[in-house]
């Protein structure tokens, strides 16, 4: 897997950029991270540098993970499910309070091969984007949105990687 990732030039450009906003508006990332399984994290690391604006990255793939490390709540996780709106901005929201860093992305969805039990399809991946303005000040969402994307297990985590690294360059206008 590492082999594909360092050979996909099409998210270099993308990386550079998005390390470059990091370094010049004094940005440190988190990465919350569900059916990525840490995909974000390994991009954003892979490029020479980033310990300079990345942070950490925490997978939590199952729903005790989710609640035991980042704070998520077993009311939303009942209520909602474990791929919904509320999850992932509980999940960005946790990622700020348990690290240094004041932008976060959190991702949480399904890549297949098979749904889940509710009948949510395959490719449905909600996305939420946190960022805390000041050093004291609380973190808040700045957006949650849901894509839902068509292809296999690989293609579809790495079209979610894509676009959360696409939506932390965009936090930072």
């Amino acid at each position: 897997m590492a082999d594909a990732i360092d050979n996909n030039t099409s998210t270099q450009p993308l990386l550079r950029r998005l390390s470059r906003r990091a370094i010049a508006g004094g940005h440190r990332i988190a990465t919350a991270e569900s059916c990525t399984g840490g995909l974000i994290a390994t991009l954003c690391t892979s490029i020479p540098g980033s310990s300079d604006w990345f942070d950490c990255g925490m997978v939590v793939y199952s729903n005790t993970a989710k609640q035991r490390l980042l704070g998520v709540t077993t009311e939303s996780l009942q209520h909602y499910g474990p791929i919904s709106k509320p999850v992932a901005c509980e999940m960005a929201l946790g990622a700020l309070d348990r690290s240094i860093a004041n932008l976060s992305v959190a991702v949480t969805g399904i890549a297949g091969p098979a749904g889940d039990d509710i009948g949510t399809p395959v490719g449905t991946v909600w996305f939420a984007w946190a960022r805390r303005l000041g050093d004291n000040s609380t973190p808040e969402i700045h957006q949650a949105r849901h894509y839902l994307f068509a292809g296999d297990r690989a293609v579809i985590r790495q079209q979610a990687a894509t676009t959360a690294l696409e939506g932390l360059i965009q936090l930072m206008d």
